[in-house]
């Protein structure tokens, strides 16, 4: 027997009772993790839980496999506050397990890279990972931050306060000279709680905490959460609805795909691009505010289907300014890639290798810049992927081009997939949205959404009502921010703001 077979298989928006999720001793969970990891699966989600009226903490894992599209699902029971690492081992565990030793109070012996994650204090009073006195409260940014030594060598911190509107998070880099050795990247100031908010729901409040967890992701997540809620419920989305849903994600992509290049193009100084994209990015949120009124998306995915149609008078004008805008665009990205100064800057700048790609789990553009082919969209498809989706875009340098490249690829493929799918959108392929019932009481869903910034990661508990007893989120950010830092690896530190926005990461995403 292979070792992931100790876990439970399932599929992408699927459900399986919370008593047939396989238990194991936790030395046993460990080895099916880092032999799947090992295998070339990758861990989607590693969380803990702290049932209700109980002191004892609860261990959940979910790796994908793409070979297979499946997803295996297996738990245990900490028998005590110290578990060993898996992250030696194992780099992809890593933020995971700083995160439960921070909710949790347990501590992952052997951690390489132990601190916290959001600065917040333990959800089991009385337990602190750190030692702190019961109501003592962290302080964030307040940590033990990774010094480089030597006569020569100097530090420098950048926030968390930043220069124009941008989230805050903090930044340090060891530095000799001009040349960087380390970025150490620490964040949670835009911490809210918004796993714990959707505890005990849905209530009229918790789509609109979903939507709000990544605000330039509001279809990702909604669309993810609709996902789980509709398979804890059976009920089943119309083809019709699936098509909508699918536009708005891609929709979604284009926009922030096309500021970013407007953004990469500015920080580069080549104003012509960085011009054309800010305004351009404006007529693709345009486009999802004709529908529905609103430019992220808002109110338009909900459980049962979407809120909104699209007649043929709305059609046409979408396609027309669709056409339009990608004409411009063109003309942006091609002024771009085709400056002999911008390739300077951009070609082997923050390159991160396929090998620490994998290692990292990273996801989304940044590990398909790296050459490697992970698409949720094609991996583990859902709703209208299943039978039509984009050609996935693949790059292979790993340095700022291909990060930018890859948005070029996926702006192109999005309006071709639009292209093909709004005009034979039909009445007849069933209603806008179908009756949602209860929940399954005492089950667990998995739901996965290939959002822009890549695999957007949902997973509900339900309790013996059928409320949310636990309610996972991962966004891609979580896997990517250490890619960042190791983009930073030898690199001039004025290279900085280039490589941050190749990546172009949630804070809040990340924070939650």
């Amino acid at each position: 027997m292979n070792s992931h077979e100790q876990f439970a298989t399932l599929r992408n928006g699927e459900t399986i009772p919370r008593g047939q999720i396989p238990q194991l001793a936790y030395l046993a969970f460990r080895r099916v993790i880092l032999d799947g990891v090992d295998a070339g699966q990758r861990i989607a989600a590693l969380f803990g839980d702290n049932p209700a009226g109980t002191d004892r903490v609860d261990l959940y894992a979910v790796l994908a496999d793409k070979s297979n599209g499946q997803l295996h699902v297996g738990m245990t029971t900490l028998d005590a506050e110290r578990f060993c690492s898996m992250t030696p081992e194992c780099p992809q565990a890593h933020l995971f397990e700083r995160e439960i030793a921070e909710q949790y109070g347990v501590h992952p012996d052997g951690h390489p890279w132990f601190k916290p994650v959001r600065f917040h204090a333990s959800y089991r009073p009385g337990h602190d990972a750190w030692g702190r006195k019961p109501g003592e409260a962290p302080i964030i940014g307040v940590t033990d931050y990774y010094r480089v030594e030597g006569d020569e060598i100097h530090e420098v911190a950048v926030g968390p306060v930043h220069a124009g509107v941008i989230e805050p998070g903090h930044f340090r880099f060891q530095c000799y000279g001009e040349q960087v050795f380390h970025l150490e990247i620490s964040l949670g100031y835009q911490h809210r709680g918004a796993e714990r908010t959707l505890v005990g729901g849905p209530n009229k409040r918790t789509i609109h905490t979903v939507e709000t967890v990544a605000g330039d992701t509001t279809i990702g997540h909604a669309t993810a959460y609709c996902q789980a809620v509709e398979a804890l419920a059976g009920c089943v989305v119309s083809r019709r609805a699936d098509v909508l849903r699918g536009i708005f994600l891609e929709l979604e992509r284009l926009a922030n795909h096309t500021g970013d290049l407007g953004a990469l193009a500015g920080d580069v100084g080549f104003l012509p691009t960085a011009s054309y994209c800010g305004r351009l990015r404006g007529d693709f949120l345009n486009l999802s505010a004709l529908i529905c009124g609103s430019r992220f998306g808002r109110g338009m995915v909900r459980p049962g289907g979407v809120s909104f149609d699209v007649d043929d008078a709305r059609k046409k004008l979408a396609l027309e300014r669709l056409e339009s805008a990608l004409r411009d665009v063109q003309n942006a990205a091609e002024l771009l890639f085709n400056s002999a100064s911008v390739q300077a800057r951009f070609e082997g700048t923050g390159t991160v290798t396929r090998e620490t790609a994998v290692a990292l789990g990273l996801v989304g553009p940044a590990a398909r810049a790296c050459g490697v082919p992970y698409d949720v969209r094609h991996d583990f498809p859902s709703g209208i992927f299943r039978f039509a989706r984009p050609p996935m875009a693949i790059s292979p340098d790993g340095d700022v081009f291909s990060r930018a490249d890859i948005r070029w690829q996926e702006i192109r493929n999005s309006v071709a997939f639009i292209r093909d799918e709004l005009p034979a959108i039909s009445i007849s392929d069933g209603p806008l949205r179908a009756e949602v019932g209860p929940m399954q009481p005492d089950h667990l869903a998995v739901s996965l959404v290939e959002g822009w910034r890549g695999e957007v990661c949902h997973i509900a508990l339900t309790d013996a009502q059928g409320r949310f007893s636990r309610y996972k989120i991962v966004d891609p950010s979580f896997h990517n921010w250490t890619g960042l830092a190791m983009s930073l690896r030898d690199q001039q530190i004025s290279d900085f703001p280039l490589c941050n926005k190749s990546f172009n990461l949630s804070y809040c995403g990340h924070d939650l």
